[in-house]
């Protein structure tokens, strides 16, 4: 069974997420998303909601499992038996960055890195941009999955 780590920190998982994992559960058989957990970054959103957005936004997808981890994305691999990571490319900057981490990985372990490209409609979002539209009141339901809400 082929099975791919999609790790992140998800504060809030996006549309452009949400495009990559659809199109991942055709490639693998399980796709794990995977919230980081970094004690030194701040985060908008709860590790509770962030899972829940997730969950709701996969609700009746068998293929997505979503867990939280800590420490090397490729120890986490190792420890729960998955050979491949997958990762979303917005634009070059992000090539240029996630093809070092994929690098480093390599050098690390025998994990696979997988990109896919995000659709043109989803390529520009990214959660610090979400996050800002949040903070200044705009509307944020067009760039993130509908189980993605907001109390104000």
């Amino acid at each position: 069974m082929k099975r791919a780590l999609f790790p992140g920190s998800f504060d809030p998982i996006t549309l452009g997420h949400y495009d990559i994992i659809k199109r991942g559960i055709t490639v693998f058989d399980e796709i794990i998303i995977a919230i980081g957990v970094n004690a030194e970054k701040k985060y908008m959103f709860s590790l509770e909601e962030r899972q829940e957005f997730i969950k709701e936004a996969f609700k009746g997808e068998p293929k997505v499992k979503v867990v939280t981890y800590k420490g090397l994305t490729v120890d986490f691999c190792k420890e729960i038996g998955v050979e491949f990571i997958l990762r979303g490319l917005r634009n070059p900057a992000d090539f240029e960055f996630e093809k070092a981490i994929a690098h480093t990985n390599r050098s690390l372990s025998e994990i696979e890195t997988v990109f896919l490209l995000t659709s043109a409609k989803t390529s520009y979002i990214a959660s610090s941009i979400v996050r800002d539209v949040i903070r200044n009141n705009g509307d944020y339901t067009k760039l993130v999955p509908d189980s993605v809400k907001i109390d104000k």
